[in-house]
């Protein structure tokens, strides 16, 4: 059975993964829009810093970022100076951690789901007196529903599953910064293995209904015409 720490980094591990989620769409929706439209020759340089996460070490992203948001980094000293406490060690450092990582996750289903839509839908929608803003919500979104279905699982699981930008940016603070991915690590490094064998085998089936999920509504989506 699951103990009351298992329990807390259960807590937090989903109390990051949904406030990174949410951040991310904010955040890539509007990225990922652009660059599904842009004609900027050199818009590739910013596709390749957005899916540099998928090839880096997470270690070394990490440990960039411990830097950074550490209390002689940029982010770090500025926040120290404004009265305030160094972002690394925190859920906080942990949430911005947790969206440079897992941005790619997010945006590259998001850039296909829009990019998929054509130019056609909203030059229809143009004729018919759409603004710009109105052909987005209500012509662009609804089109891209299965991106945004997922993108959204994606981001999830991929921050639920993290360890090595966790630990170098948040440690192992058990009740403010030990996530699942770390405690399961705690439990086997004692030779605790029924307690890993619980844990690992949550995460397990919680990512594969996730992916069921996913491929089920994405087959029911292609099947109903917009």
């Amino acid at each position: 059975m699951l103990s009351e720490g298992d329990l807390t980094a259960l807590i937090i591990t989903l109390k990051l993964a949904g406030v990174t989620t949410l951040i991310l769409l904010l955040i890539g929706t509007p990225l990922a829009w652009w660059l599904s439209r842009s004609q900027w020759r050199f818009k590739f340089l910013i596709e390749a810093v957005i899916a540099l996460p998928l090839v880096l070490p997470p270690t070394v992203l990490g440990f960039y970022l411990l830097i950074a948001l550490g209390p002689h980094g940029p982010i770090g000293g500025l926040m120290e100076a404004m009265g305030g406490r160094p972002l690394a060690f925190t859920f906080t450092g942990l949430v911005i951690g947790s969206v440079f990582y897992s941005l790619p996750f997010v945006v590259q289903p998001l850039h296909n789901a829009f990019s998929a839509i054509g130019i056609r839908p909203m030059e229809v929608a143009a004729t018919l007196g759409a603004s710009p803003l109105d052909r987005f919500f209500t012509v662009a979104i609804p089109l891209a529903r299965s991106g945004f279905l997922t993108a959204a699982v994606l981001g999830f699981a991929h921050t639920v599953g993290e360890f090595g930008v966790v630990l170098m940016i948040g440690g192992n603070i058990p009740g403010e910064t030990q996530v699942l991915s770390i405690a399961i690590y705690d439990h086997v490094e004692v030779l605790e293995y029924g307690q890993a064998h619980w844990l690992s085998g949550g995460l397990l089936i919680l990512s594969f209904l996730m992916l069921l999920t996913v491929y089920g509504l994405n087959r029911r989506f292609s099947m109903v015409k917009p």
